[in-house]
């Protein structure tokens, strides 16, 4: 984890991009927004990485036919490897789709109730967590709890907590953003939390579950719930902070629906299980359905993630890219690129 001179130069960046900000990211988007679309999607790609991302990752799966692997800029800068394709990737909150489809699973099962509290499953936090009695395991999934987020505590990312217990400390004790189920607010204390319930209705890890449930049925191989498992670091993409020189590649996070690596294609693979049915049994899709969404996009220091099926034209886009900053230009401008995908994709269909 970073050390103190880190968190010192972490904190100044932070201060420094916000006013940066101000005079410069939205004429630097708007321009990348406007230029004409280039001829192909690795053209994009490389404009993306001329704006300012070290490297970027694109997969396409149009229906019927094969799938499209992209890929421009650094797998490692310091090393001067190209960006490959197939490398492994901090995919981030996307992991949350795979705890959604896990609690619709076991809610089939008969192993969990949506209707269950917070105050039934974690009677020690009652008084704790404002509204404990009435936030409900749909309300967490759908982040319709009200319980505030813990990564948004103040100065959360110069140096996360590892333990689970430790992050949800963070948040005890505070009031509610919002009363139960009258608002939306994303959160990501809820995943931590619903990561607690899954363990306990199995009584072992939800990433052993996931595993043998979700990732074994695909045929997904190069998934993997914690930078630990993963045998070869090197296969990692590194990860890159603007103004800060050392790779993030070994930064591990481990909270629960953040903490999945994968390549492109496996996630693509999943998206598109996801949204066909196919990674479902009988009466598990119209749970999930009624529970969380069939997309998703991803934030870690240094990866950036968006993962989408365009039921329009029958294809899913994955996309990655291993730069990220304070100010959300980077986030800005993975977005405008993957639309501009995303509409190359469509006119070579016409």
């Amino acid at each position: 984890m970073p050390n103190p001179k880190i968190k010192q130069t972490l904190r100044i960046l932070f201060i420094l991009a916000s006013i940066g900000s101000l005079y410069f990211v939205p004429w630097i988007l708007v321009k990348a927004w406007i230029v004409p679309l280039p001829d192909s999607v690795q053209e994009q790609l490389e404009e993306g990485v001329e704006q300012g991302f070290d490297g970027m990752i694109v997969y396409v799966d149009q229906g019927g036919k094969p799938p499209e692997f992209y890929a421009a800029g650094w797998h490692d800068r310091d090393k001067k490897i190209p960006a490959n394709p197939q490398a492994l990737f901090k995919i981030a909150s996307i992991s949350k789709l795979y705890v959604a489809v896990a609690v619709a699973k076991l809610v089939k099962e008969g192993r969990l109730s949506l209707d269950g509290t917070v105050a039934e499953y974690f009677p020690e936090l009652v008084g704790r967590i404002e509204n404990a009695d009435k936030i409900t395991l749909k309300m967490m999934v759908q982040h319709r709890s009200g319980i505030p987020d813990y990564s948004r505590t103040p100065n959360y990312w110069v140096d996360p907590p590892q333990a689970s217990s430790d992050n949800l400390d963070l948040v005890l004790d505070m009031p509610a953003d919002f009363a139960p189920d009258e608002s939306y607010g994303y959160s990501n204390t809820n995943y931590l939390l619903i990561g607690e319930i899954l363990d306990g209705a199995l009584g072992h890890s939800h990433h052993r579950y996931i595993k043998e449930e979700i990732l074994i049925p695909l045929g997904l191989n190069n998934t993997y719930s914690l930078l630990s498992d993963v045998d070869e670091i090197d296969e990692v993409m590194s990860g890159y902070y603007v103004g800060y020189e050392e790779d993030l590649k070994s930064n591990d996070f481990i909270n629960p629906a953040g903490s999945m690596l994968a390549t492109a294609e496996d996630v693509g693979i999943f998206l598109r299980a996801l949204n066909d049915g196919s990674v479902f049994k009988e009466g598990e899709q119209e749970i999930y359905s009624s529970i969380y969404v069939y997309e998703h996009t991803g934030l870690l220091p240094g990866y950036q993630s968006i993962a989408k099926y365009h039921k329009d034209i029958d294809t899913v886009v994955i996309q990655f890219n291993n730069t990220t900053n304070f100010d959300g230009y980077d986030w800005n401008l993975a977005e405008i690129i993957y639309n501009r995908v995303v509409k190359i994709v469509k006119r070579s269909r016409d």
